[in-house]
């Protein structure tokens, strides 16, 4: 896909009047349009040919759930900064107007693509690989007279036509809510509108036995098997239906439609006197923010749409039309179907030498730091860590950061376990994670129950840091055992998504995480940690010291180099730190996995930054930083982002490897194999595009396969090295 800018894009930069500024804003891509050629990425791999079908629409799935969430919160602040006529405040001097036209203009073409890929390819594999998603329309007629009789008995009931009229105003339209809009004929008082909301207990899909009639309506649930089912959707079965809910009244049109509604709404930290209230009343107020986007099946009769844009209060750009199902993201269930010939060959992740199953930590902790490395080490150490340390009579305390740890979270049942055995428990439970805060506030009132001590987060910062610290009383005293990582404590996202994370009893390390728990629980104002960087408070100072060091390494004794693996790189100060690193000829190799801001390439400024981008079967979510200085090299891993938000209005804490042989293995046998990756791995132009690496006839690397094969994990076990 073309990078689409206009004619003050970075396209033309070469012919333009040279950059003698860093603050120029033609140095830094848009983060709006950089994430959308992101997440043509995901597309990309729902229509890689070598990916299993069932692989291909979980991507697809992916595509359109991203969309959601990208509209919801980034377009939501672009159409509030347009209406509030806010001028651009990112480096790239993009207006709102500018912005909002040039991703209208870059999404239009993904949109037609993902739809068109969908109704000419994927839906015609998955008919010919047994799975027949069909429409009611083929159905025998013996399944369309059960069907009847299923409609009227369960669904029926629980729709609820909401006629709009002078009496009854146009209702509330929740967000992400499918709904049909419904244009009757009154015989007596001519057009009428109404709205049916499809209600969300409602499955979406309906399995029916494809060989014979089916006996009871259980028959119609999901089906893992979908060799003996042809399946429906349930607006198509109730779309068929809805003259029943309108008697004496002509169906004269129907439709399907969506709202995307604002959920970037400001939480009222600072009038709140307890914030679980207050973010709860964040959550009730998200489903019925201000309309964003309107999307509508391609064939809606104009005079319908403009019903609803007006009452909406939409624009024309604000409405998105599909020729697909829309909710998409709903497709990601099928991937549950029992079909394992159509999916990945499953992964089973490792225990990593030197732990075996079941075995004690900290004795192996104690002896050398320990890393994981997910999903291709198994979750189960961490999960054990915080286990054995609730039973454990020597453990005193745990004190635990909580971000998304998922709806059946073990680490919770351990840490209310760990307290009924008399433990003095402490968690830190982040309320304000996105989207998982009804959960988060579920589990934080669970752990309270069981005399946790729970703190619900910080007023005007997100705890986002990855800590566990675990006291256990030893023969020579209390001793102080921690885990750091770059994912959540989530068994299940630990699977699928990429994470680091760090066992350490390192008195220095330990001490910062104990006197960092005190500042989160507490009052306090401390500045300075012995080892950890902490955000706000030191992370971006810190890491622009350590990129005006490799300069001064390098102009000293050459050799300068940097390497950086992370989500997103967005904050221009460090951008500004990584130019004058390049400008000083220090070689800097970045892999940022979503937006990037940063524009490599550009003669005297970023010749010397490459930036590859990984999309593949895993969620690149690892942060790696490395730092060449001069031959005595340092890493960190961490939980921030090199982003605004990390650095400025979250905790994070990024962590030195400082054990020698592990900070080699991290580096050769997982950052420099990341780096090297020509298979899944796309190149970033100066001219924002997107590129896959060539091979050039070398031997394909594809980094997570090879870290799949990589047997015995990383850690370092004694040997000379």
């Amino acid at each position: 896909m073309p990078h689409e800018k206009d004619k003050d894009s970075l396209k033309t930069i070469e012919k333009e009047k040279p950059i003698v500024d860093l603050d120029d804003p033609r140095l830094y891509l848009n983060r709006e349009i950089n994430w959308l050629d992101f997440n043509y990425k995901v597309l990309e791999e729902a229509m890689e040919i070598s990916n299993p079908l069932l692989e291909k629409l979980n991507f697809l799935g992916i595509f359109f759930n991203n969309l959601d969430e990208f509209f919801m919160v980034r377009i939501a602040g672009l159409v509030r900064q347009y209406k509030e006529g806010i001028s651009s405040s990112s480096p790239d001097m993009f207006s709102p107007a500018k912005q909002l036209t040039l991703i209208r203009k870059k999404l239009i073409p993904q949109l037609a693509l993902a739809q068109d890929y969908w109704k000419k390819e994927m839906s015609p594999a998955l008919h010919d690989a047994n799975i027949h998603i069909t429409s009611y329309t083929n159905l025998t007629d013996k399944h369309k007279v059960f069907l009847k009789r299923y409609f009227e008995d369960e669904i029926y009931p629980v729709l609820t036509p909401q006629a709009i009229d002078p009496g009854r105003p146009f209702p509330r339209i929740s967000g992400l809510s499918l709904n049909f809009l419904v244009q009757l004929r009154d015989p007596y008082s001519g057009v009428k509108y109404a709205r049916v909301k499809v209600p969300k207990n409602l499955s979406r899909f309906v399995f029916i036995p494809r060989n014979k009639e089916a006996k009871t309506y259980t028959n119609l649930g999901f089906s893992v098997n979908v060799r003996s089912n042809e399946i429906i959707l349930v607006e198509d079965l109730i779309m068929q239906h809805l003259d029943m809910l309108f008697p004496g009244l002509d169906v004269a049109n129907a439709s399907t439609f969506r709202v995307t509604r604002n959920s970037d709404i400001e939480i009222e930290e600072d009038e709140a006197h307890d914030l679980l209230e207050a973010v709860e009343d964040y959550v009730e107020k998200r489903s019925f923010g201000e309309a964003i986007r309107l999307e509508i099946k391609t064939g809606m009769p104009s005079e319908m749409y403009r019903f609803l844009m007006k009452r909406l209060r939409l624009a024309p750009f604000q409405i998105y039309k599909s020729k697909i199902p829309l909710a998409f993201s709903d497709f990601l269930r099928l991937y549950g179907v029992d079909r394992p010939d159509l999916k990945y060959s499953p992964y089973i992740p490792r225990i990593p030498a030197p732990l075996v199953e079941g075995a004690s930590l900290h004795p192996m902790i104690r002896e050398n730091d320990i890393i994981l490395y997910h999903p291709y080490d198994s979750f189960s150490p961490i999960l054990e860590f915080v286990r054995k340390a609730a039973r454990d009579p020597k453990v005193l305390a745990i004190k635990q950061t909580l971000y998304r740890v998922g709806s059946n979270s073990p680490i919770v049942k351990a840490l209310m376990e760990a307290r009924k055995n008399g433990k003095q428990v402490t968690v830190m439970v982040e309320l304000k994670a996105r989207f998982d805060e009804e959960q988060n506030i579920t589990w934080a009132r669970a752990l309270e129950d069981a005399g946790v001590h729970v703190v619900y987060g910080f007023a005007g910062y997100k705890i986002h840091a990855k800590l566990c610290l675990i006291l256990r009383k030893e023969s020579t005293g209390v001793k102080r055992y921690v885990h750091i990582g770059t994912g959540n404590y989530n068994p299940d996202t630990a699977k699928i998504y990429t994470d680091i994370g760090l066992f350490t009893c390192d008195p220095d390390i330990c001490a910062d995480v104990t006197d960092l728990f005190n500042a989160m629980t507490g009052y306090s104002y401390k500045e300075n940690y012995r080892k950890l960087l902490v955000s706000p408070i030191s992370s971006r100072n810190q890491i622009i010291k350590k990129v005006d060091r490799e300069i001064e390494k390098h102009l000293e004794e050459g050799n300068g180099f940097i390497a950086m693996k992370m989500n997103q790189l967005v904050d221009k100060q460090c951008i500004k730190a990584l130019y004058r690193a390049s400008m000083a000829g220090v070689k800097i190799d970045l892999q940022v996995r979503g937006i990037c801001c940063l524009v490599p390439g550009i003669k005297g400024i970023s010749d010397n930054v490459k930036v590859t981008s990984i999309v593949g079967r895993f969620l690149e979510h690892s942060r790696i930083f490395y730092f060449r200085n001069g031959g005595k090299d340092e890493m960190y891993i961490g939980s921030a982002d090199i982003m605004p938000r990390n650095l400025d209005r979250r905790i994070e804490v990024i962590i030195p490897i400082e054990n020698p042989n592990l900070r080699n293995r991290i580096y050769s046998e997982i950052l420099e194999v990341h780096l090297k990756d020509n298979v899944k791995a796309r190149r970033l132009k100066s001219d924002g595009n997107y590129e896959k690496v060539l091979r050039d006839g070398s031997i394909p690397i594809d980094s997570q396969t090879l870290m799949m094969g990589h047997e015995g994990g990383w850690n370092y076990l004694g040997e000379e090295e």
